[in-house]
This record gives structure tokens, C-alpha cells and sequence, in this order.
């Protein structure tokens, strides 16, 4: 038996072990190889996953820089407006002031012209109660007469 086993072991060990030897060799080369590009993988990954981070914080500090932009814009937008609606409130109370003044000034003509006219009336029937008889007419006349020939 032991004459089998060193036949079998000889046999093997000529043509069998360099055989499995190789294949073993090449089994580790290959998982070595495997777990390199593993690791160089790895490495990308985390390369790739810095420059997602680094995009991502560019992308952000954009998105601040764009509404910080765009709540200047607004509030500049918003104190233009401000500023053209009190400008157009001050040009409404000054064209309403003009309007009162000039309604003012024409109610008071109207009632000095009332006040005018009703003196007039006044004086027209003071005068004709007085001038009632022809007597007080002529006198009157020829008073106006005399203040006339005097200037």
C-alpha cells in the first residue's frame, strides 16, 4: 500500500501539483488582482463622492448667492414702488389741495356776488319806497345834480 501511495504521490507530484500549483497561483494572482481594482475602486468612489460633495456645497453657496440677489431685487422693487406710490399719494394731496383752494375761492366770489346783488336789491327797494312820490324824486335828482356840477 505504501508502494501505491508512493506511486500515486510520485504521479501526482510530476504531473498533478504543478498543475493545481499554477491554477492556485493563478486563483491568487486573480483575487489579488480582484481586490486591487476593489481598492482602486474604492478610492474613486471616495474621489467621486469628495468631488459630489464639493459640487454640491458649490451648488448651495450659488443657491444663497441667487436669493440673497433676488431679495435685493425684491426689496429694491419693493421701495421703488413705496416710493412711486408716496410720490403719487403727495402729487393726489397737492392736486386736491389746488382743487379745494380753487372751489374756495370760488364759493367766496359766488357769495360776495350774492352778497352784491342782494345789496342791490336792497338798496333798489330802500330807494324806491323812498322815491315813491314825485316830490322826493325830484329833490333826489337835483341833489345828484349839484354833487355832480361840485366835482
Amino acid at each position: 500500500m505504501t508502494l501505491a501511495f508512493g506511486t500515486v504521490f510520485y504521479i501526482l507530484k510530476k504531473f498533478a501539483w504543478p498543475i493545481i500549483i499554477q491554477s492556485l497561483k493563478d486563483r491568487e494572482k486573480h483575487i489579488e488582482e480582484a481586490l486591487q481594482a476593489a481598492d482602486r475602486t474604492h478610492e474613486e468612489m471616495k474621489k467621486l463622492q469628495l468631488d459630489n460633495e464639493a459640487l454640491l456645497k458649490k451648488a448651495k453657496e450659488e443657491r444663497d448667492q441667487l436669493m440673497m440677489e433676488a431679495r435685493k431685487l425684491r426689496d429694491k422693487m419693493i421701495d421703488e414702488a413705496r416710493t412711486k406710490a408716496n410720490e403719487e399719494a403727495d402729487r393726489i394731496v397737492e392736486n386736491a389741495k389746488v382743487r379745494i383752494e380753487n372751489e374756495r375761492k370760488a364759493a367766496m366770489t359766488d357769495i360776495k356776488n350774492q352778497i352784491a346783488k342782494t345789496s342791490i336789491d336792497i338798496a333798489e327797494l330802500v330807494l324806491r319806497e323812498k322815491m315813491k312820490s314825485s316830490d322826493a324824486q325830484k329833490a333826489y335828482i337835483e341833489k345828484l345834480i349839484e354833487d355832480k356840477q361840485l366835482n
